[in-house]
């Protein structure tokens, strides 16, 4: 026997709708208006998770706002979506009986399948697929240059579609082939590999326009953008033209670019050198950063012949509060100070990291007990992290800066510790 709601919830899915969202639907339809965090109970959903979606149904129109403290959300009834849903389908089928002659005429206009004797000038390539195997073809019969001007995000597509190797193959045939793009961190794999059969440059400015010019015999552009008009990378659209003037345009354009861009090889050291670094600590294996301090210290010192020198704890302990601050951030909710602490009160609970209570919502103050960081034999390290800890998670969530106060070093930290977060 089918559950209760499971048709509707199979189109939700056709519709569109993921599964997750779906059963917060589905729980605010049977359950009436109820507030976030019931909606998150009823459908068996993370709570952070369940913000998200409730916000995107909420958009979407699936769910209605309703007024007061705590805001509650109800479902649009289902008949009103099927509904919506079979005015959208009529809409679409009308459109497609009116565009037919249409699309057809198009499609003819826009075919692929011509050679050097076709009277057609241009033609319209759409679809990735198409346009790669396009390019392969005419890279195959290229026979003196290439000239490939690319944005950063290109160059991933043309190692899917084989693109690239259709490069290396005329760059064997003795064709030479220029290569100018963006080389940032995202793509700096894929630049190193074209950099191994192309003469490779980094522009100094972005390249607008994606374009290949195979020697004088044609030019391949772009139209749509690096990730297309449409709602997936497939729907890119290309336009190949064997007119003299279109291709003496993209010539053009690949040699303003060509000229002021920087050697490939200057642009990965500088990537692959940054001016700043990290260390990481990995749960289980805190050990191994420190034991690199450890040699980076020894080689310091047996360099400079110092015999000792001094850490500042309380700049370490700042700088490692910051860093868990923003990470906590990411798993606690809340676009208030109120609640935001109020997440953060049960982040702690779940997280054995003590016993958090919000006193006061203005100017928020909030308790810590039992806290993780304060021990009989360093109390200290509490009421330096903690106020960090607080400020980084507040700044993360919120938006702007925060000042928290720090604790009375004239209690001990097991009768806890207060802190008074305003905004700076």
């Amino acid at each position: 026997m089918a559950r209760p709601g499971s048709g509707l919830a199979q189109l939700l899915v056709e519709h569109g709708v993921a599964e997750k969202p779906a059963r917060v639907y589905l729980a605010a339809c049977r359950a009436g208006p109820q507030t976030a965090s019931e909606l998150a109970r009823l459908s068996a959903v993370n709570r952070v998770e369940a913000y998200r979606f409730i916000k995107q149904l909420t958009d979407d129109g699936l769910l209605i706002a309703t007024g007061g403290r705590p805001q509650r959300f109800a479902a649009l009834p289902p008949a009103q979506l099927v509904d919506r849903w079979i005015r959208r389908a009529a809409a679409r089928v009308q459109r497609l009986e009116a565009d037919r002659e249409k699309v057809l005429a198009d499609w003819e206009e826009s075919r692929t399948e011509f050679d050097d004797h076709d009277p057609r000038k241009f033609a319209v390539l759409e679809g990735s697929s198409t346009i790669h195997r396009f390019l392969r073809k005419r890279l195959g019969m290229a026979e003196h240059q290439v000239l490939v001007s690319a944005g950063g995000l290109t160059l991933g597509g043309f190692l899917e579609g084989g693109v690239d190797r259709a490069l290396r193959e005329a760059q064997h045939r003795g064709v030479k082939v220029k290569v100018v793009t963006e080389v940032f961190p995202p793509n700096l794999g894929a630049a190193k590999h074209f950099a191994t059969f192309t003469e490779l440059r980094h522009a100094n400015g972005p390249v607008v326009s994606r374009a290949v010019v195979i020697d004088r015999s044609g030019a391949l552009v772009f139209v749509s953008g690096e990730d297309g008009f449409g709602p997936t990378v497939d729907e890119q659209v290309a336009l190949w033209s064997s007119a003299p003037m279109f291709t003496q345009l993209a010539r053009d354009y690949h040699r303003r670019l060509w000229m002021p861009a920087e050697r490939a090889e200057a642009r990965f050291v500088e990537l692959e050198n940054p001016p700043t670094a990290v260390l990481p600590v990995v749960a289980g294996k805190e050990g191994v950063p420190f034991l690199r301090l450890k040699e980076i210290a020894k080689l310091g010192m047996r360099a400079s012949g110092v015999k000792e020198f001094r850490l500042h704890l309380p700049e370490l302990i700042e700088t490692i509060a910051r860093q868990l601050g923003r990470e906590i951030a990411k798993e606690v909710d809340g676009s208030t100070p109120a609640e935001v602490g109020a997440s953060l009160a049960q982040y702690y609970e779940t997280h054995t990291m003590g016993h958090l209570a919000v006193l006061k919502e203005r100017p928020l103050s909030l308790r810590v007990t039992g806290c993780f960081a304060c021990t009989e034999d360093s109390p200290e390290i509490g009421r330096v992290m903690c106020p960090q800890l607080l400020r980084s998670i507040l700044e993360s969530r919120l938006g702007h800066r925060w000042e928290v106060s720090k604790p009375d070093p004239t209690k001990h930290a097991r009768r806890g510790c207060t802190f008074t977060a305003t905004a700076a």
